[in-house]
C-alpha cells in the first residue's frame, strides 16, 4: 500500500524532534570508520518495507559481491533507531530510510552522507521528479525509492447519480458538485476530511493550500497563510466550513486519513477525498476483500483555484548514516534498488515472483511508463502524468528543521477549530505564531 503520513506517523516525528532539535547547534554528525571495500562485505539495509524476493537479492549478490542482510522495521521505530545512532555514534544500518519530512532536520545534523559524492545524482533529475524533496544545504541526502504524492479521488458512480457527468476543474466548481450530491440525496456527507488530530490532518491542509493557489512556508521559513486573502486561510476555512455544512460526515472529527479511506472512501459512503493517496485505487479501492466500489473510484486532476493544481509529494527515500561501516557498499545496493528494472519488478511489471511486498508506485517516471503500458498500474496514465507534470515538495526549499513542532501546531489547530473550539482566525494566528517563532530560532 501507498506510504501513508497516518497517526503513528505523527506521534514519532514529533518525538524525534524532541530528541533532534536538543543536537542542532553546534552538530555535524558522527565520524565514521567506514570503510571502501564492496567485494565480499555483508551490508545491513533497514527500512520498513519488508525485503525483496530473495532471488533478486541473491542476484545483487552474484553480480556485486554484497551480501544484503535485511531489517524490516516499523516506520516509527526506525526513526527512533535513526536517531539514537546516529546521536551515539553507533553502527544501526549501512543503509535506511530518509523521510521527506525529515530532510531538514537531518541534513541539518549531517547524519547522512552526501549521495552525490557516491551516485550521478545530476543524471537521476529527470527520470525522478521527487529528488528534490531530498536535497538539503545543497546536498542529496536521500533517493526516492517510491513515489507518494496526495491525489484527488472521486466515485464517478456517485457524482453520475446526482446527474454530474463532466468532472470539476476548480474548487468552486468541485464544492458545486459535492453540495449537488448531498442536495439530491445520494450520499448525505459526500466529503472524506481527516480531522482527527494527526498528521493526516496537516497534511490535507498543505495540498488544500496548494489547490487554492499558495504554498505554506516560504524560503525562510516565514508563513505564507497569516490573513484571510491567502490560500492557507483560504484552505483552512473552506475545511471546516466543509464540515460545519454538512459536506463532511460528522464523526470525521475523529477519524485519521487511513480510517478515512478504509471505511467511507472505500465503502461507497463518501463521494470524494480531496487529499488522498497516490495508489489508492489499485491497492484499497479496487480490491474486492477491502472495498465495495470495485471499479468506481477514480483519480481526478486535482481542482485548483482556477483549473488543476499541483500534488504534493510526501515520498520516502533511502540513505547511507554516516556511521555506516560500508558506504560505498551500500551506495551500489541503493543504485540497484532504485533502478528501473527493480522498481518496474518490485510493482509487478515482470511478473508476481519478482513482486516486492508492499512496494508503492515506483519513484523514476520510465518504471511508472513501463508498469503503465504493460496495464499493471491502476490508474497509471493519470498517475504517470502527475509524477511528471504535477508533483510538487510540500517545502520547495526543503522541510524545515523545525517541521514537527509546525505540523503539530497544524493538526491540533486544524482540529480545534473543527470541533468549534476556536474560530477559524485563530486557529490560523497560532499557526502563524508557531512558524514566525520557530524560524526566528525564538
Amino acid at each position: 500500500m501507498t506510504r501513508q503520513l497516518n497517526t503513528t506517523r505523527a506521534a514519532a516525528i514529533v518525538a524525534g524532534a524532541a530528541t533532534l532539535s536538543l543536537l542542532v547547534t553546534g552538530c555535524s554528525g558522527g565520524k565514521s570508520a567506514a570503510s571502501t571495500e564492496t567485494k565480499g562485505v555483508t551490508i545491513t539495509v533497514a527500512l520498513m518495507n519488508p525485503a525483496p524476493p530473495q532471488a533478486a537479492l541473491d542476484q545483487f549478490t552474484k553480480d556485486t559481491g554484497i551480501t544484503v542482510q535485511w531489517s524490516n522495521i516499523d516506520w516509527d521505530s526506525l526513526q527512533t533507531k535513526i536517531t539514537a545512532a546516529a546521536t551515539a555514534n553507533t553502527y544501526f544500518a549501512d543503509a535506511t530510510d530518509v523521510d521527506w519530512s525529515r530532510v531538514g532536520q537531518l541534513g541539518k545534523l549531517n547524519w547522512f552522507f552526501p549521495l552525490e559524492d557516491y551516485l550521478d545524482t545530476k543524471a537521476l533529475t529527470a527520470d525522478m521528479p521527487q529528488l528534490s524533496s531530498f536535497t538539503s544545504g545543497g546536498h542529496v541526502i536521500g533517493i526516492p525509492f517510491d513515489a507518494s504524492f496526495m491525489v484527488t479521488t472521486v466515485n464517478k458512480d456517485l457524482f453520475a447519480k446526482a446527474g454530474i457527468d463532466t468532472m470539476p476543474t476548480t474548487m468552486d466548481e468541485y464544492t458545486k458538485d459535492l453540495r449537488q450530491i448531498k442536495d439530491k440525496g445520494v450520499v448525505e456527507n459526500p466529503l472524506s476530511i481527516p480531522f482527527a488530530a494527526a498528521e493526516g490532518l496537516s497534511t490535507y491542509w498543505y495540498q488544500t493550500t496548494a489547490a487554492f493557489g499558495g504554498t505554506v512556508l516560504d524560503g525562510n521559513g516565514k508563513p505564507q497563510f497569516s490573513t484571510p486573502d491567502t490560500a492557507g486561510y483560504k484552505a483552512a476555512k473552506w475545511m471546516i466550513d466543509a464540515l460545519q455544512s454538512g459536506l463532511v460526515p460528522p464523526g470525521n472529527i475523529n477519524v485519521s486519513d487511513s480510517q478515512g479511506e478504509q471505511t467511507l472512501m472505500a465503502k461507497g459512503t463518501v463521494a470524494s477525498t480531496f487529499s488522498d493517496y497516490s495508489g489508492m485505487v489499485g491497492t484499497l479501492y479496487d480490491v474486492p476483500d477491502s472495498s465495495s466500489v470495485v471499479g468506481q473510484v477514480k483519480y481526478l486532476a486535482t481542482p485548483g483555484a482556477s483549473g488543476a493544481g499541483p500534488n504534493l509529494g510526501n515520498p520516502d527515500g533511502i540513505g547511507i548514516p554516516r556511521s555506516a561501516k560500508y558506504p560505498a557498499a551500500a551506495a551500489k545496493f541503493i543504485e540497484w534498488f532504485t533502478s528501473a528494472q527493480q522498481q518496474s519488478d518490485f510493482a509487478g511489471a515482470n511478473g508476481a515472483d519478482k513482486v516486492m511486498p508492499n512496494y508503492a508506485i515506483p519513484s523514476r517516471l520510465s518504471a511508472v511508463q513501463d508498469l503503465t503500458t504493460k496495464g499493471n498500474l491502476i490508474g497509471g496514465a493519470e498517475l504517470s502524468d502527475m509524477l511528471k507534470n504535477s508533483a510538487k515538495p510540500v517545502f520547495p526549499e526543503g522541510a524545515p528543521v523545525w517541521y514537527a513542532e509546525f505540523s503539530r501546531a497544524v493538526y491540533t489547530n486544524l482540529h480545534s477549530a473543527a470541533t468549534g473550539s476556536i474560530s477559524v482566525d485563530d486557529a490560523i494566528k497560532a499557526i502563524v505564531d508557531t512558524a514566525n517563532k520557530q524560524s526566528s530560532g525564538s
